[in-house]
């Protein structure tokens, strides 16, 4: 950890090297731990300490962009330089206007001293516990166990400043057998959390019932969705869908539906960066204050996220959703939420005659962005549900359906849910369980 004063001094240093119209520095600080298993064992004990120091000048419209992770003042000179040169060979911008004006943050917190100092030996404890739990029921354990704590900070040459330290631990395991898996993972700020013991149980109940599978065919199913399955789908809402960039570009059913009802009226689905239910971010990456967007309010499109040049576009403000700028995706909302229902998930299962228990998907691809239709796979449990109960598992299935079709088509949503982290972007979701009529299943893995 450097520390807001450390990194302060080192975005003054930047800012006073730099002789351009506008100068914007972004520094990422992470100090990241894993320990790896499989078969049972550790095989792998890794930490990373890094920080990336990202400068962005502005000569009029003219953009460079340049990085390293020497923290010298001749290499943040160089750095410097390189964007001022990467500038001068650009065309202009016809976008750009200006950096973001300050603007005041709320603070969140997010760090946890016990996860910041939690150790090899503590992880190396967790696992263990999995892995003699595995090798008891004659089951093979795999996963990994992380820690990570970050600084994100952002400062301009028109005074803005903003300094966020945050941290998280992952605890995640498949646990197989010849013929089966289940799957387990949990998430949260404080890695005293995690309970192995519980994730070891609820993997390994998976991978024991699911052995031997039968293959079911192919159709339209009623499917019991843990969270897992429905983290993926808010994820290809929050890439396809809940941005101003797609809506811009005519390619989300958010497009021109603003107001009316689009999906079942018991959802409601938000991004909210300062809320305590997620892995906060109070700001985006040019330093813009985070804001709570509602997406869907009771079935009803109601908004999406901007960062500062697609709101520039609509004559708008930023919603504070910006990826380091320039790129090409947009804004991208980072904390997702989806409201839970109010029906016990053990109901939930009782009132299906005949259906599908689906753990997770896998090798999830769009196929079609304005219908959010997205193909992949079951994976790591699945099961008939045959009169309000697990029956038998089943081999993977295959689906090709739409996930907007899905939440309209909702018969129960879960009271209780789950915070769930993505490697990509850094995104954190909390998700409830659902059961789906309608699902459209297109082959059966051999």
């Amino acid at each position: 950890m450097l520390g807001e004063n450390k990194i302060r001094e080192i975005t003054n240093q930047v800012l006073g090297f730099s002789k351009a119209t506008q100068t914007e520095v972004l520094i990422y600080v992470t100090e990241s731990a894993l320990t790896r298993f499989a078969n049972s064992m550790i095989h792998q004990n890794v930490a990373e300490s890094d920080t990336q120091v990202r400068v962005r000048v502005a000569y009029g419209k003219k953009i460079g962009v340049a990085s390293t992770n020497d923290l010298s003042p001749e290499a943040l000179q160089r750095t410097v330089e390189i964007a001022r040169a990467i500038a001068q060979a650009q065309g202009e911008d016809p976008e750009f206007d200006s950096l973001p004006m300050p603007q005041p943050i709320r603070p969140v917190e997010a760090f946890v001293e016990a996860t910041a100092s939690f150790t090899p030996e503590q992880r190396a404890q967790a696992v263990g516990v999995m892995c003699k739990k595995a090798k008891a029921q004659n089951v093979i354990a795999a996963g990994a166990f992380s820690t990570t704590v970050s600084e994100i900070a952002v400062a301009n040459s028109h005074g803005l400043f903003a300094y966020h330290p945050v941290t998280f631990a992952d605890l995640n395991t498949v646990m197989m057998t010849e013929t089966s898996s289940g799957y387990a993972s949990f998430t949260h700020q404080d890695a005293r959390r995690i309970n192995a013991e519980a994730l070891a149980d609820e993997a390994i109940d998976k991978a024991l019932r699911s052995q031997n599978p039968i293959a079911l065919t192919p159709g339209e199913y009623t499917v019991f969705l843990e969270e897992y399955a429905v983290f993926d789908m808010l994820n290809f809402f929050a890439m396809l869908s809940f941005t101003a960039q797609a809506m811009q570009e005519e390619r989300s059913f958010m497009k021109g539906k603003l107001g009316e009802r689009v999906m079942d009226a018991r959802i409601t689905i938000w991004d909210d960066g300062c809320a305590s239910d997620v892995i906060p971010l109070p700001f985006d990456f040019e330093g813009v204050p985070k804001q709570k967007v509602t997406f869907i309010e009771n079935g009803v499109a109601r908004g999406v996220v901007y960062d500062t040049v697609t709101a520039r576009r609509e004559g708008k403000s930023s919603t504070g959703h910006s990826l380091p700028a320039p790129n090409t995706m947009g804004p991208y909302p980072m904390h997702v939420l989806m409201a839970p229902g109010d029906t016990p998930k053990r109901e939930m299962l009782k009132s299906i005659e005949r259906g599908i228990w689906v753990t997770r998907f896998w090798y999830t691809r769009p196929v079609h962005p304005m219908k959010v239709l997205v193909t992949g796979m079951t994976r790591d449990g699945t099961f008939l549900i045959e009169n309000g109960e697990i029956t038998q598992p089943l081999k993977n299935l295959r689906f090709t359906t739409s996930y907007l079709e899905a939440f309209n088509r909702v018969r129960a949503i879960s009271r209780e849910t789950k915070l769930l982290y993505s490697d990509w972007g850094g995104a954190s979701r909390v998700a409830p369980a659902l059961v789906v009529d309608g699902f459209r299943f297109t082959g059966v893995t051999q």
